[in-house]
């Protein structure tokens, strides 16, 4: 955002400083430290062009910048601090256009009568534009084996208070039907603390496990950003899921799982964002943590689990000789883990528990993860149909290097990578059968969780390696590689050739 601070009228307090400083003859450093450690307050603060906007809204942020101005020896340093923080936090709401904000400062005037002063009474303007109130969108996509089509409308600053609701609509070639509607609020006046309210409905197919996968739910999710920048979001789902659609040629795993199934759980998420460009990182780090715990205690529904999954991922520059100011060549890594337990249903921690269903367990392989694979191509199979993991590790490392005459500003990139995954389901002889249903107890869960954990580093794991295009578009990473895989274990499924993936976040 683009703040300007600009002044009218005249100004006693900086004619007073501009003469001790000619006086004292010093330096323009130090007239500016002497200008800004002037006393000065608030006499009047004014928001102009914000005429959708709650006037309660706007209290929230510049009010307490208007009541500290007030306290003794406040200096005009702080508030102009305090007012470009109260601006860069309005902007935050994302209701107003980020070339609208101006603001200006002028002295108040004096009556005639009024005794001189050192005290610098300020009368501050804001100006700002909003956004369009409606926005409408359709286009295409493809990536991940899939294109589809989508429509997005979105509507800002509904009621005043920053509010939005976004309705999306989307068709492809793998997702058939994809619908969701999402009504989000800042809570309070502050736009890094939202509550949000989702409703959705889709059919997928997945036919890499011969099954298709009805879902509808709903989602309650709050989330807030610290004073660090890190996020984190706690949200509540319930969701009913159908696996429905079966092939003639599914496997016993996916005929045991069909049916419905109603999944209430709740999730945490924690992102740490320290890198130059999320898309195309030369720079800094990411980790970030999910975990969800599903059917336990008053969560109710027929699957309980708990699920956590790790990311950790960074890139530096490299420095080449010869070669003046940012060269644009990176070396970069990523490594993923996850673990998912069954749980007993209600509060037990030691009745029975069954067997993880393929709709929560994990999927490994593909070209936003394992290069060289096919989407779930690693892990247990079931004849032709990847069935998913309860445990995985996955890794990578990359140089990204700028194409020859388009320089280390160009969003595209040569690509040499290497990656290697693994997923481990837990031990199926561990499972035992109780009443015609599969169950484990406490122990016996524990036992296969470690079972796992200790097979992921049990041989080689799956290894490919290749070299492609990478183009970082603001919304989506572009890749098309050229992948080898070196090691396949027994009964997944690699895939040697071109690759094309689109996403946002890739190993």
């Amino acid at each position: 955002m683009a703040v300007s601070l600009g002044s009218s009228g005249s100004n006693a307090a900086a004619d007073q400083a501009n003469s001790t400083t000619s006086e004292s003859k010093h330096g323009p450093a130090q007239m500016l430290d002497e200008h800004l450690l002037t006393p000065a307050a608030i006499n009047s603060l004014e928001v102009h062009g914000a005429t959708n906007t709650r006037r309660s809204l706007l209290d929230h942020i510049f009010k307490p910048l208007v009541e500290d101005s007030a306290e003794a020896g406040t200096t005009l340093g702080q508030v102009l601090t305090g007012v470009q923080a109260a601006t860069k936090k309005l902007a935050r709401f994302d209701i107003f256009k980020e070339e609208g904000f101006g603001v200006f400062l002028a002295d108040a005037p004096r009556p005639d009568s009024a005794a001189p002063s050192d005290n610098t009474e300020l009368d501050i303007s804001v100006q700002v534009k909003e956004k369009s109130r409606l926005v409408f969108s359709a286009g295409t996509d493809f990536g991940n084996t899939e294109g589809s089509a989508y429509t997005n409308a979105v509507a800002r600053n509904i009621f005043g208070g920053a509010e939005t609701l976004t309705v999306n609509a989307s068709t492809g070639t793998r997702t058939r039907s994809a619908y969701n509607a999402i009504f989000s609020t800042p809570i309070n006046g502050n736009p890094d603390l939202r509550l949000s309210v989702e409703a959705l409905r889709s059919a997928t197919q997945k036919p890499w496990a011969s099954h298709e996968e009805d879902l509808a739910g709903a989602n309650l999710r709050l989330a807030w950003l610290t004073p660090n920048s890190d996020s984190h979001a706690l949200s509540y789902s319930n969701a009913w899921r159908q696996l429905t659609g079966l092939a003639a040629t599914a496997s016993p795993t996916v005929r045991a799982d069909a049916g419905d199934s109603l999944k209430s759980s709740v999730a945490h998420t924690f992102t740490r964002d320290r890198r130059d460009n999320p898309m195309l990182p030369q720079s800094g780090y990411l980790l970030r943590t999910v975990s969800e715990l599903a059917g336990w205690g008053p969560l109710n529904g027929d699957v309980s689990f708990a699920k956590t999954e790790v990311e950790a991922s960074g890139a530096i520059p490299l420095t080449i000789p010869g070669v003046a100011g940012t060269s644009g060549v990176s070396v970069g890594g990523g490594l993923r883990m996850g673990v998912l337990c069954p749980l007993p249903g209600g509060y037990s921690l030691t009745g029975a528990a069954q067997p993880s269903r393929i709709n929560d367990r994990f999927q490994l392989g593909g070209p936003t993860d394992v290069r060289g694979f096919k989407l779930g191509g690693l892990g247990p199979h079931d004849g032709a149909d990847s069935v998913g993991g309860d445990v995985f590790a996955a890794g990578s490392a990359n140089m990204l290097v700028p194409l020859p005459r388009l320089g280390a500003e160009s969003p595209l990139r040569l690509q040499l990578f290497g990656n290697a995954g693994r997923l481990v389901a837990l031990n199926r002889s561990t499972r035992e059968s109780k009443e015609g249903v599969l169950a484990m107890d406490s122990a016996t869960v524990l036992g296969g969780v470690k079972s796992a954990v200790a097979e992921l580093a049990n041989g080689c794991p799956s290894v490919a390696a290749g070299v492609g295009l990478v183009y970082a578009h603001p919304v989506a990473r572009f890749e098309l590689n050229f992948s080898l895989p070196l090691v396949v274990r027994r009964g997944e499924e690699a895939r040697k050739g071109l690759q094309v993936g689109v996403g946002i976040n890739f190993l």
